[in-house]
């Protein structure tokens, strides 16, 4: 592919310094501009092609936050690797995203994961699949400010140069698969199951309890999905879904799922 066009975008120096220097080491990369603020990085992006944006988080007068929601109104934005200082919260929500990030102070191995990600999705053309998630990240965020947080409605989720938008309503359940989980869909009676590198923990916050219950550490199902609870030993049982499929139950959650079923 052509060369991509780069724009870094941080309040201090020696951080537009560290990835200027480490770029050199990338030839099909070249930086369009370097920008001190997200004033600046708007005229840059006004006057310039850009590709990629290495965007700060926190900056003075205008976060890095600020830009990104702008970016996200557009069908087709640059693909945003957010830098930043470690912040539990910000590396959260960007894995539950499927956006990418260099944690401060970054090594060339993950910087080379992030530039090889970005040049799989420009070739691929990813980039209205990766406004859709840029704008879910940023709504969650706004969200996030207030008393009463949104549940989501779909969820991002990263495979090989592509970035994926899955509703929640076409989820019938979820499984823990290590540090990953496993959506598993109906969509149109076409049943798959798609890998995403998130905890189940992560995720389940986030969804509406009056869809979703957890019935075992390892298992979250959608409520209209109870089918049959099933007792295979003494403290032992399993549920049986709707779709066919089985999950293990928690001694803990039986009670709620009898209540459930027996509700209707």
């Amino acid at each position: 592919m052509n060369a991509i066009r780069a724009l870094i975008v941080d309040d201090e120096e020696p951080g537009r310094a560290n990835l200027r220097y480490a770029l050199q080491d990338h030839p099909a990369w070249n930086i369009v501009a370097e920008c001190a603020n997200v004033a600046m990085a708007r005229e840059a992006l006004d006057a310039c092609a850009v590709d990629v944006i290495f965007l700060d988080i926190q900056m003075p007068r205008e976060t890095g936050l600020i830009l990104a929601r702008e970016l996200s109104t557009q069908a087709t934005p640059p693909l945003v690797i957010f830098v930043t200082a470690f912040n539990a919260h910000a590396i959260e929500a960007f894995d539950l995203h499927a956006l990418d990030y260099l944690l401060k102070p970054f090594d060339d191995e993950r910087l080379a994961l992030s530039l090889e990600r970005a040049a799989a999705m420009l070739t691929q053309r990813q980039q209205a699949s990766y406004a859709q998630a840029m704008s879910q990240y940023v709504k969650a965020e706004d969200e996030a400010k207030k008393e009463q947080p949104a549940y989501w409605q779909q969820v991002s989720v990263r495979s090989v140069g592509r970035i994926e938008c899955i509703q929640l309503a076409d989820v019938l359940w979820i499984e823990a698969a290590g540090n990953y989980m496993q959506l598993h869909l109906d969509e149109r009676q076409m049943r798959r199951a798609v890998l995403h590198r998130v905890a189940l923990s992560q995720l389940e916050k986030h969804l509406d309890p009056t869809h979703f219950m957890r019935v075992h550490r390892s298992a979250i199902v959608r409520r209209d999905q109870l089918s049959q609870l099933e007792v295979l030993g003494d403290g032992v049982y399993q549920l049986k879904l709707i779709d066919g499929n089985t999950v293990p139950v928690s001694e803990r959650y039986v009670i709620e799922i009898r209540k459930r079923m027996r509700d209707g």
